[in-house]
């Protein structure tokens, strides 16, 4: 199987990964091998099958549109990092 040529520090850095030279050589080759299975999918004949976007079929897949009790704004905000007039602090986005 001919493994394609893939610069895995360009796509580390997209995901935000720092890789040792180890885990270099690892991934590559693993990203690799999962190119070169969607390749051989590319050979399966679906000429005669029809387009889906689920193996079954599926409906009535929503719950009822019903209002319920929220959480309260203790509980909203047990886990915020950090908390000011029952709000959650974020940093600033936009200058």
């Amino acid at each position: 199987m001919d493994t394609p040529n893939i610069d895995i520090d360009y796509v580390a850095n997209l995901a935000r990964l720092a890789l040792t030279p180890e885990e270099k050589v690892t991934y590559a080759r693993q990203l690799g091998d999962v190119l070169a299975y969607i390749d051989k999918l590319k050979e399966a004949d679906v000429s005669g099958v029809e387009p889906t976007a689920h193996a079954f079929d599926v409906s009535n897949v929503w719950a009822a549109d019903v209002p319920r009790p929220g959480l309260s704004v203790e509980d909203a905000l047990r886990n915020a990092p950090a908390a000011r007039d029952s709000m959650i602090v974020v940093p600033k986005v936009v200058e």
